[in-house]
C-alpha cells in the first residue's frame, strides 16, 4: 500500500513540475496555437461515427471559450483585449457544423463573430443557408440571412428572398411585409405585387389582411408611376425631373393616390 502512495505522490510531484513550464509555454504561444487545430470533419467522421454531435459541440464550446479569453472580466463591459484570429475561428466552426449541421449555437456564434465582429458578411450568410439546408423548420436562419443581405451586403433581392422563407416557415406578418418591400426596392414590383397578393389570400387575421391590402395598393401606385417613367426615359431619353413631368407630358393621367396618405416618389 505504501508502495502505491509513494508513486501518486511521484506522479503527482512529476504534474506540478511540468504545470508550471507547460503553462508559462502556453502563454506565449500565438492565439492561432492556442484555438487549436481541428482535425479534419471527415477524419473525426470516419474514426468517431457515433460521436459527431459530442464532438461538434465540444468543438464549439471551445471556440466560445477562446473568444471570450479574449474579452474583459465578466463585471466590466465587453471589449475585445487581443486581435482575434477569426480565420481560425470560422474555420473551427464550420468543420463543427460539418460534423453536426444541426447545432444552433455554431450558427448563431458564426453569424456574431463573421457578421459583427469580422465583417465577413458573404461568409456568415454562406453559413446559414448551408444550416437552412438541414434546418428545414428554423426560420431564424432565414431571417438573419436576410438581414446579412439587406443591411450590409445591400442585395436587396437576396435579402426579399431569405425574408420570403422567414415568412412562410414563421407565418410572420412582419417578415412578409420585409420580403415585399426588397422585392420593390430591387426593381421588381411586381413581383412583390404578386408576392403580397399571395399572402393575401391566405391571411385570416383581418388587421394582417388590411395591412398587406394597402401595401399591395401603395406598390400598385408605384408600379404606375415606373412604368410612366420608363415610357418616358424611352421618348425623351432622360429621367423625369419629377413625376409631376409625367402628368404634364401625358405620360401619366394623374397621380395615383398613396394608400399611406404621404407623397409618392419617382424612383
Amino acid at each position: 500500500m505504501k508502495r502505491y502512495i509513494s508513486i501518486a505522490v511521484c506522479v503527482l510531484i512529476a504534474y506540478l513540475c511540468l504545470l508550471g513550464p507547460f503553462t508559462r509555454a502556453m502563454a506565449q504561444k500565438p492565439l492561432v496555437e492556442k484555438l487549436g487545430l481541428v482535425p479534419a470533419p471527415k477524419v473525426l467522421q470516419l474514426f468517431f461515427p457515433d460521436y459527431q454531435e459530442i464532438l461538434a459541440s465540444s468543438i464549439i464550446g471551445k471556440v466560445i471559450l477562446y473568444y471570450g479569453s479574449l474579452t474583459g472580466h465578466l463585471d466590466q463591459p465587453a471589449k475585445i483585449i487581443y486581435a482575434a484570429d477569426y480565420p481560425a475561428m470560422s474555420r473551427t466552426v464550420h468543420a463543427a457544423l460539418r460534423l453536426d449541421p444541426y447545432n444552433m449555437d455554431g450558427y448563431y456564434f458564426g453569424q456574431a463573430i463573421l457578421a459583427w465582429d469580422a465583417r465577413q458578411y458573404q461568409l456568415a450568410s454562406d453559413l446559414l443557408e448551408y444550416g437552412m439546408q438541414y434546418r428545414t423548420w428554423d426560420w431564424q436562419l432565414p431571417f438573419f440571412a436576410g438581414f446579412n443581405y439587406a443591411y450590409f451586403l445591400g442585395d436587396k433581392e437576396k435579402a426579399a428572398q431569405m425574408y420570403m422563407r422567414a415568412g412562410e416557415l414563421s407565418g410572420s406578418a412582419l417578415f412578409n411585409k420585409l420580403a415585399g418591400r426588397y422585392l420593390q426596392e430591387s426593381g421588381q414590383t411586381q413581383m412583390a405585387i404578386d408576392y403580397l397578393q399571395t399572402m393575401l389570400k391566405g391571411a385570416h387575421n383581418p388587421a394582417v389582411k388590411k395591412s398587406l391590402q394597402v401595401r399591395i395598393e401603395a406598390f400598385q401606385a408605384v408600379l404606375l408611376i415606373e412604368q410612366a417613367r420608363d415610357r418616358y426615359k424611352s421618348v425623351k431619353g432622360r429621367a423625369p425631373g419629377a413625376i409631376e413631368e409625367l402628368v404634364a407630358d401625358g405620360f401619366l393621367d394623374t397621380l395615383p393616390p398613396d394608400p399611406y396618405g404621404a407623397a409618392l416618389q419617382n424612383g
